[in-house]
């Protein structure tokens, strides 16, 4: 399978998903123009990932920002992952977060049903 590469903008995040790498990586900035129209061609692709899933997939979240739409965007990378364990493989999820976004985190944590880690970035 295809890795799914985008680097990042001003507006738009890095998506660094690899199946051949251990992890999987979204970091920067999330307010693009169209949310939908830009994470349509990630969530194809998670897909077909989550159907061959590798035995274990770790997927990093390194958002500085992210707005309303991209956060529905996020709820929907979130759910198809949800699908991996039900494969028998593993999956984790890292969020990384400063001031401003651990609540973010601490909302996704409530609502996905996969294995979340917080973790804190040091100034």
């Amino acid at each position: 399978m295809e890795a799914y590469y985008l680097e990042a903008t001003p507006k738009t995040p890095k998506l660094d998903f690899n199946p051949a790498a251990d992890t999987f990586l979204i970091s920067g900035r999330s307010i693009p123009e169209n949310s939908i129209e830009f994470y349509k061609p990630l969530l194809d692709w998670l897909d077909d990932y989550v159907n061959n899933p590798k035995d274990s997939t770790n997927f990093e979240v390194k958002l500085e920002y992210f707005n309303t739409s991209s956060s529905k965007c996020l709820v929907e990378i979130f759910r198809k992952l949800e699908k991996i364990p039900q494969t028998g493989k593993e999956l984790s999820v890292d969020w990384y977060f400063d001031e401003d976004m651990q609540e973010s985190g601490e909302d996704f944590k409530e609502i996905i049903k996969v294995p979340f880690r917080m973790i804190q970035i040091k100034d």
